[in-house]
């Protein structure tokens, strides 16, 4: 069947270099507690390379959609994907195409610049 849509357009996307967060005593960030989940860091990892549509997603990762579209609202709250494009399923559904927002986060403790330069080793 064919449609009057184009099904998967090229899709003008750059994310940014780096993004830095800071966390601090006034500050509460969910950005770490979205983080934690296993399946958000795969939706990371999968839409790092291109980007794509939460069910191309759930098919790369083994989820359902249900759990990929949570996830991904999660993440999009939390400014880490953000809707790129639209793309048509055959049927002509409309389809949210996301993509990452940052090549780098580094998350902080202080927004202080003496810290980022201080010789204190890097304990991972």
């Amino acid at each position: 069947m064919s449609s009057a849509f184009p099904h998967e357009p090229t899709v003008e996307h750059a994310p940014q270099k780096q993004t830095d967060v800071v966390l601090d005593g006034e500050t509460h960030s969910d950005l770490l507690q979205v983080l934690s989940s296993d399946t958000a860091q795969e939706i990371l990892n999968t839409l790092e390379d291109e980007p794509g549509t939460a069910s191309d997603v759930a098919t790369a990762i083994g989820q359902s959609i249900q759990n990929v579209t949570y996830h991904l609202d999660r993440l999009h709250e939390v400014d880490l994907v953000a809707p790129v494009g639209t793309w048509y399923s055959e049927k002509g559904k409309e389809m949210t195409v996301y993509a990452v927002t940052t090549e780098e986060l580094v998350v902080r403790f202080s927004d202080s610049p003496d810290q980022a330069t201080s010789d204190t080793p890097n304990r991972h």
